[in-house]
């Protein structure tokens, strides 16, 4: 959700702002900007709509090697051009590129505007410009600080001074930002994929930081004005950009990599001789799991049907309560936090702010939270101090895919390790790893032949609504299912426990309406079944997701996609692989914007 890439060096800025700004297209945006020094003259171009109308707009002999750009998601004030960033001060020599929330803008805008200040657009970012227009004496990082001071909210900012040309700031409060360092040159990003292409050494930014960008390097201090020295990181090699190879569009090509992710995730924290797995980010001994006696998962969207996932599994494998929380809920129910409950915050980005506001939340009442993310150093990773990486590599494609089946890896790696501990003996464990062990392979089989999901796709976009149905571990795929549909499609449906659908939805069953229905060999097969039946009995066409080689299941759907045979715990790894493909071929019958779909953003840094 919005983005941020700024740049000081050698190099002709123009181009590198606008490939910062490519790669983070994918975070969801509506317009798009750019504010260059050439000399000392500060040059503005903004467009509302995709970057390369940005690219158009620019001068191609535009000069200067040092500017910031973004790409804008609407939050106060509509679509335009004069709402795009980056936004100047009064006198158009201060620009102010901005991610987040001013929570006291409209109070700040009264101020200003009392004192003179004409406002140029509806934004709560404008303010910081005129703000530091107010404090700024010719020292520029005084200024920007004492700007920030007057201000509540979150904010990723950057800043270009057109009096001072050879540097540029930047500060954080609850909104990432990466700098990155080269040589002879030092570029900003609010996402490593905004800066990975120059250099893999970089620093990741804290709440109440304030950085001096210079060609040279950094110079970082906090707020109140205190410098200290960073910690410079390595960017693993998962982070370096990729393109869509021979696939059409990043969502099927990470539909497609799911084998390779799931693998990854696995890669090294398996114990085959003792049935068990080991996850070193936690660093949690055998004792320390056995004092635990719940365990809750906070998240949102994809996220959240992950950890949906993951508590069944930590109930069923290790006979501990565990339940999932949809994170922007439970930080305003003032939850009761226990001594005893271990805290996992799942997010793929790990920069969800709902998710961030509940770890918040947690640690204020005394509880221990821990991460499940797959961005190294994002600020769930960082807040959290201790977690697992899923490690899924880039996810490009604004509806999540593989860092889903990732999280629900990690997940039921965490489920054995917290079993072993209780009453799980070395034999189960050893079939639980060796059923996991053949998920990558069953996926990498499914996807060379998925079944007739053309026809399927075809069927669901042309109906007026769709009903996902599941029950068991299924349940949340069927959730998942449906929020891929509606996020790339824009398709009216909805998903329910199958028990629960004649509770309500059964109402909208007419002649036709499909529903598409998670039928494994499980323990609740039979029921579903039944289930089944009663929407048969209203005229409904049923599409069934059914084990392979259970002919019974096969028989209960108008149309029929078998999945591989597995444990009834790892069936969300296969079962979610259909309902990934119907969404995307869907998407395309109807030409939709496949990576791109509207209104939504990848990275959900705002409340």
């Amino acid at each position: 959700m919005c983005g941020i890439i700024a740049y000081i060096g050698s190099r002709r800025v123009t181009p590198v702002l606008l490939n910062g700004l490519r790669h983070l297209e994918y975070r969801g945006y509506d317009s798009a900007g750019i504010a260059v020094l050439d000399g000392e003259q500060l040059q503005l171009y903004r467009e509302v709509g995709p970057v390369a109308g940005l690219d158009r707009a620019v001068p191609k002999d535009l000069g200067g090697n040092v500017g910031i750009a973004h790409t804008r998601w609407a939050t106060h004030g509509g679509v335009t051009r004069a709402n795009a960033h980056p936004h100047l001060d009064s006198t158009g020599r201060i620009a102010v590129v901005h991610n987040g929330i001013i929570e006291n803008a409209t109070e700040l805008r009264a101020r200003l505007e009392r004192e003179g200040v004409e406002f140029r657009s509806e934004t709560d970012t404008e303010v910081i410009p005129h703000l530091i227009r107010t404090f700024y004496d010719g020292r520029p990082l005084e200024a920007l600080r004492d700007a920030l001071r007057l201000v509540s909210g979150t904010y990723g900012v950057a800043v270009l001074f057109a009096d001072h040309p050879d540097q540029f700031f930047v500060a954080r409060n609850g909104s990432p930002l990466v700098i990155g360092l080269g040589e002879g040159e030092t570029l900003v990003g609010s996402d490593p994929q905004a800066i990975v292409s120059f250099t893999r050494r970089v620093i990741f930014l804290n709440d109440g930081e304030v950085a001096n960008i210079t060609r040279e390097g950094v110079v970082t201090s906090l707020l109140d004005g205190a410098i200290f020295a960073p910690a410079v990181e390595q960017l693993d090699e998962d982070w370096i950009v990729e393109d869509k190879g021979d696939f059409e569009h990043f969502m099927l090509k990470e539909i497609f990599e799911q084998s390779q992710s799931i693998h990854r995730c696995m890669r090294g924290r398996l114990v085959a001789s003792e049935g068990n797995a080991k996850l070193g980010g936690l660093d949690l001994s055998p004792r320390d799991l056995l004092y635990y006696k719940r365990v809750e998962i906070l998240a949102c969207g994809t996220s959240y049907h992950a950890g949906l996932v993951g508590a069944m599994a930590i109930e069923r494998l290790a006979h501990v309560p565990a339940a999932a929380h949809v994170a922007s809920e439970f930080r305003y129910r003032n939850p009761v936090i226990g001594p005893d409950s271990l805290y996992f915050a799942v997010s793929q980005s790990g920069e969800t702010a709902d998710t961030l506001g509940a770890v918040s939340e947690v640690q204020v009442k005394g509880g221990e939270v821990f991460g499940i993310v797959n961005v190294v150093g994002s600020s769930i990773a960082r807040t959290c101090g201790r977690g697992t990486y899923v490690h899924s590599g880039p996810e490009l494609a604004v509806a999540s895919t593989k860092a889903f089946t990732s999280q629900v890896s990690a997940l039921l790696l965490f489920s054995l390790l917290m079993a072993r501990t209780r009453h799980l003996s070395p034999h189960d464990g050893k079939a639980f790893l060796d059923a996991l062990l053949r998920i990558p392979r069953q996926v990498e089989s499914y996807l060379q032949d998925p079944g007739p999901l053309d026809e399927v796709a075809s069927i669901v976009s042309r109906a007026r609504y769709t009903l996902f149905l599941g029950r068991g571990f299924n349940y949340p795929v069927s959730l998942e299912g449906a929020l891929k549909l509606k996020e790339v499609a824009y398709l009216p449906c909805e998903a329910y426990p199958a028990g629960e659908m004649k509770h309500g939805p059964i109402a909208m069953m007419e002649e036709g309406t499909p529903v598409v229905v998670i039928v494994q060999d499980d323990s609740v097969k039979d029921k579903t079944i039944s289930n089944v039946r009663e929407c048969q009995a209203r005229g409904a066409r049923i599409i069934a997701i059914h084990t392979q080689g259970d002919h019974e299941a096969a028989a209960c759907g108008d149309i029929s996609i078998a999945v591989p045979r597995t444990l009834e715990y790892l069936t969300p790894l296969l079962t979610v692989l259909p309902l990934q493909l119907l969404t995307y071929k869907a998407g395309v019958l109807l030409g939709r914007d496949i990576d791109r779909p509207r209104n939504l953003a990848k990275s959900v840094t705002v409340e």
